[in-house]
C-alpha cells in the first residue's frame, strides 16, 4: 500500500509509453516492492528516476541499484550505451549483468534460444539424478512427475520455447519412463497418457501440459 502512494506521486513525471501499433502502457509498474518504469523516451525516464529518488528519501528509504537493470532499445536494437542513475549510483545494464525477475531472466540477446537449451540441460541432468538415486523404479517416477515435470513446465511457460524442443525433453522422459516401470521400450506414448483407455496410468505428459499452458498466446 505504501508502494503505491509513491508511484502514484510519480506516475506524472512521464506520460505513457508508447509502444507502437496504438498501444500503450503506464510507465510504472509495481509487483510488492519490485517497480518497473517503462517510458519512450530517454528524458522521460531519468525524470522519473530523479521523482522516485525524492520520494523515497522522504519516506527515509532508498533503492538498491545493484539490484536493478536498465535496458535502452533504440530502433529495435540495444543501446548498451546509455545509462542511468539512481541514489547517486550507476544502475548495471542488462548487457552487462543479465536479471532474473519473476523466475524469467532478461539479458542483451532479447531472445530465449539459449533458455530452451537450459530447459533440455535441466531435464537431462533431473533425469539422471533421478536414475542415480536407489528409490524403486515406481518411486523414481513419482519424483519425475511430482518433482522434476513441474520444474521444467515454469520455464517451459514464461520463455517463447518451440514445441520441438518439449517434444524432445518428452522423449527423454519417456524413455526413462519405460525403464523405470520395466516395460518395454516398444511402448507407445498413447498407452502412457491415453485418458480415454480403461486402464490408465497416472502419468502426465509434460507436451500435453505445455500445450494446455500456451493455448492463450
Amino acid at each position: 500500500m505504501a508502494m503505491e502512494i509513491i508511484l502514484k506521486a510519480a506516475e506524472d513525471s512521464a506520460g505513457p509509453a508508447n509502444l507502437g501499433g496504438g498501444c500503450y502502457m503506464p510507465p510504472l509498474k509495481a509487483f510488492m516492492d519490485d517497480t518497473t518504469i517503462i517510458c519512450s523516451k530517454e528524458d522521460e525516464t531519468r525524470r522519473m528516476l530523479e521523482r522516485l529518488d525524492v520520494l523515497m528519501a522522504w519516506c527515509r528509504m532508498k533503492f538498491k541499484p545493484k539490484k536493478s537493470r536498465s535496458l535502452s532499445v533504440r530502433k529495435g536494437k540495444i543501446d548498451a550505451t546509455t545509462t542511468f542513475t539512481v541514489a547517486s549510483q550507476q544502475i548495471p545494464t542488462v548487457s552487462q549483468e543479465p536479471v532474473k525477475s519473476l523466475g524469467r531472466w532478461y539479458d542483451s540477446s532479447m531472445k530465449d534460444t539459449k533458455r530452451g537449451q537450459e530447459t533440455v540441460e535441466l531435464a537431462t541432468e533431473g533425469l539422471l539424478a533421478i536414475n542415480r538415486c536407489g528409490l524403486q523404479g515406481k518411486l523414481k517416477v513419482w519424483c519425475l512427475q511430482f518433482m522434476l515435470i513441474p520444474k521444467l513446465l515454469w520455464p517451459l511457460l514464461v520463455y517463447e520455447i518451440c514445441s520441438t524442443t518439449v517434444e524432445a525433453i518428452e522423449a527423454k522422459i519417456n524413455k526413462f519412463t519405460r525403464r523405470w516401470l520395466g516395460v518395454p521400450p516398444g511402448l507407445t506414448d498413447v498407452a502412457m497418457y491415453c485418458r480415454k483407455a480403461k486402464l490408465r496410468l497416472p502419468l502426465k505428459s509434460i507436451l500435453e501440459e505445455y500445450s494446455h499452458g500456451t493455448e492463450g498466446r
